[in-house]
């Protein structure tokens, strides 16, 4: 079993208008609902990809019910071990401009988790880390979650011997990686927030010294940079494809993590990663990836070493 780590999980709502613009109205043309936030997005592909997942996070309210349904619905494969919290859930809405592709993203802060509500996590992640084969810690922290959780996070699966995805950012990136994790998997933004370089090959091999075993960045359209223990590798989509990029970087985690619980090496990672990555823009949400695209990408990936 893999297991998936959401702690702002959300409810993602898509608008599609023919246009977005400025200090207008709009037409909506449509609308859908998903069950959110990244590793709920990661747990989703998972599934897909015919590997055991569970769920967990918090999940509370009306919006949290809502979640838990539409879990339940569109993602059958994934077992649903959220815990509850007071306090609602949060909502995020991306707006499509179907003129240009482009898409435009509003995320809710998320619900205040208490301190009791923080410990009970604290044992059912324990608990659950007994039959995993692979943690992926994603997203942002609720308020009331300390700043370090993904840090205690990574030393109780690490204490397990479970390896550990990261897949954050900030302050919650820079204590979690310290903490020694097996993957972060950072875009290049939030690398350059980390390490204070632009520059993203050797940014890579500095977040890789501040404790992570591999790093994994994100770069775009371009595709992904890796620093491991056996080297570096740039892989990249044989083409540039336009269409919605929400999402596209929770597939490569579920690419990743995938292809290390099935001990492949790390070029047939990277090609997996962005062949879900690419397929997922042609998707018409996060948590989804267009099955012909995958299989049409993921033979035409080009990874080449980057030492």
């Amino acid at each position: 079993m893999i297991l998936t780590v959401t702690l702002n999980t959300a409810l993602d709502v898509t608008y599609r208008v023919p246009r977005l613009l400025p200090h207008a109205s709009h037409r909506v043309t449509s609308t859908t609902e998903r069950p959110g936030g990244k590793g709920i997005n990661v747990a989703r592909v998972l599934a897909a990809l015919g590997h055991e997942v569970t769920a967990t996070g918090f999940a509370g309210g009306p919006v949290g019910a809502v979640v838990r349904e539409l879990l339940a619905a569109a993602a059958p494969g994934v077992t649903d071990a959220l815990v509850p919290c007071a306090q609602t859930t949060r909502r995020t809405l991306a707006v499509v401009d179907e003129a240009s592709g482009d898409t435009t993203q509003f995320n809710e802060p998320g619900p205040l988790v208490t301190p009791a509500e923080w410990s009970l996590f604290l044992s059912r992640y324990q608990d659950l880390l007994a039959g995993a084969e692979a943690v992926a810690l994603c997203g942002s922290l609720p308020p009331g979650v300390p700043v370090g959780a993904y840090a205690v996070l990574v030393r109780q699966a690490r204490a397990a011997g479970v390896p550990v995805l990261l897949d954050t950012s900030g302050e919650a990136l820079r204590r979690g990686v310290a903490a020694r994790p097996e993957i972060i998997k950072p875009n290049a933004a939030e690398l350059a927030e980390l390490t204070g370089s632009r520059d993203p090959l050797p940014a890579t091999h500095d977040a890789r010294r501040r404790g992570a075993h591999a790093v994994v960045t994100s770069l775009g359209p371009d595709g992904l940079l890796a620093a491991t223990a056996g080297g570096s590798w740039q892989a990249s989509p044989p083409r540039p494809l336009s269409g919605n990029p929400t999402g596209a970087g929770d597939s490569a985690v579920a690419g990743l993590l995938s292809a290390l619980v099935e001990g492949l090496d790390w070029p047939e990672r990277l090609t997996r990663a962005v062949a879900l990555s690419a397929a997922t823009v042609l998707a018409p949400v996060a948590g989804e990836f267009d099955p012909r695209t995958y299989e049409e990408v993921r033979g035409s990936v080009k990874v080449t070493r980057a030492d």
